[in-house]
């Protein structure tokens, strides 16, 4: 696969993801949709109507059920249980810390298996659970005021990365269902009494693609992974209750609304060039009228699905009444179904600016509200646990190929 030069300050080397094949030679299925779990499938040796039936009772153990065992699929008769164990397995993501903060919002640091660490966030409210989700470990884009722009880019995380964590949210959260399952076979028949399982009364009710890295520069992976989580016979999460953020990468945003379709939401940050250019360094390559061009084009934005622009408030930067002004300005220019989610800067060591004071924030607020467009102060959450919104940074940096070698063969020997 192809993958795209990376703007930023500069445009670095693309850095796809090298799949390692696992030491005990299983295939991971997490993350693959029906038909490359057919596929997957069939390059083992079942035949085509085989692969397309078991593929589909797969998927709802996967997906649905958030079975990891094939032991305890009560619709595959023993023998095949037994020959997908050989031959697959359904991985999770290594939790390395889970911190639970003060407010109740949750943080993972996740590690893949070839060693990089990446973290996602869930925050609960009284009427909505959002789960946010990283697109790649580290980042390209040099935001001055968040920290993952701290890191340099590691790589792209994969689908079955990104899937893995919402799948390992609802390991954590409790969330999959016990109900009963047709055409179980042999005599494990589940219990008839279990409840079925319904979408009423879960905690993870939204995603949010707005953890470390930018979504867009990861296009398929997240394209691909999004797909798995939104099909109606596995974690069917309607489009309508994912959000994907960008920093304005202008190209792919309408090809994001075709094959994607969720809700979008744009880092806007700044309403003049010079201070966009600082602190949003995409801005050099694509600009603020060009971006919202693009955001006036959205195919999916309409008043009942508006475009959500985030904007950090930024001490003497970007919060003086002139520039709420000149926000309200550029939205009705453009004549954008949208809403303004204002965001406390939430600091981290080493930053270069300061929150705006409330009062700043309230006014900034009150004005774009005045002219008749949604403009709420978002709560920080997690802050004590560096997981509020701009805070996200694991420790991984991009390694040597001969670094990869050598940690690869030391996880090799160690599986003996």
């Amino acid at each position: 696969m192809a993958s795209m030069q990376i703007p930023g300050h500069i445009d670095p080397v693309p850095v796809p993801r090298t799949v390692t094949p696992r030491a005990d030679g299983r295939v991971d299925l997490l993350g693959l949709n029906k038909a490359q779990i057919q596929g997957a499938l069939q390059e083992a040796g079942l035949d085509l109507k085989q692969a397309k039936l078991r593929a589909k009772q797969l998927f709802h153990w996967l997906y649905h059920r958030g079975e990891t065992d094939f032991d305890v699929m009560t619709d595959l008769a023993k023998p095949m249980r037994l020959w997908m164990a050989e031959r697959f397995i359904i991985g999770r993501p290594e939790v390395v810390e889970a911190q639970v903060s003060s407010d109740g919002t949750r943080k993972w640091l996740l590690r893949s298996d070839d060693g990089q660490d990446y973290e996602m966030v869930f925050i609960p409210d009284a009427d909505r659970g959002t789960l946010c989700i990283s697109s790649q470990v580290g980042c390209t884009l040099n935001c001055r005021f968040c920290y993952t722009g701290t890191m340099r880019l590691v790589r792209n995380l994969t689908p079955g990365e990104i899937v893995g964590q919402v799948m390992l949210a609802r390991d954590s959260l409790g969330e999959w269902p016990k109900g009963n399952m047709a055409a179980a076979v042999d005599d494990e028949d589940e219990d008839d009494d279990a409840p079925l399982y319904t979408t009423d009364g879960r905690m993870l009710t939204n995603i949010v693609m707005m953890g470390m890295g930018e979504p867009l520069y990861n296009f398929e992976n997240v394209r691909d992974a999004l797909k798995v989580v939104m099909d109606g016979d596995g974690l069917a999460l309607s489009k309508r209750r994912i959000t994907l953020s960008t920093s304005g990468v202008v190209p792919l945003m309408a090809r994001a609304a075709e094959e994607i379709g969720v809700n979008l939401a744009v880092s806007l940050h700044a309403v003049t060039k010079e201070v966009r250019d600082e602190i949003v360094p995409i801005n050099r390559k694509y600009g603020i009228e060009e971006l919202l061009q693009a955001c006036a084009d959205y195919p999916k934005a309409n008043n009942a699905r508006r475009i959500t622009f985030e904007y950090v408030m930024l001490k003497d930067k970007n919060d003086s009444d002139d520039d709420a002004r000149e926000l309200v300005r550029l939205i009705k220019h453009y004549k954008l179904p949208a809403k303004v989610n204002l965001i406390p800067f939430n600091p981290w060591p080493g930053a270069a600016y300061e929150c705006s004071t409330p009062e700043r924030i309230r006014a900034f607020s009150n004005l774009v509200f005045a002219a008749g467009i949604s403009a709420p102060i978002r709560t920080p959450r997690g802050r004590d646990i560096m997981a509020a919104c701009g805070q996200l940074k694991s420790a991984s940096e991009k390694k040597s190929r001969a670094e990869l070698d050598r940690l690869a063969e030391e996880k090799q020997a160690a599986l003996g």
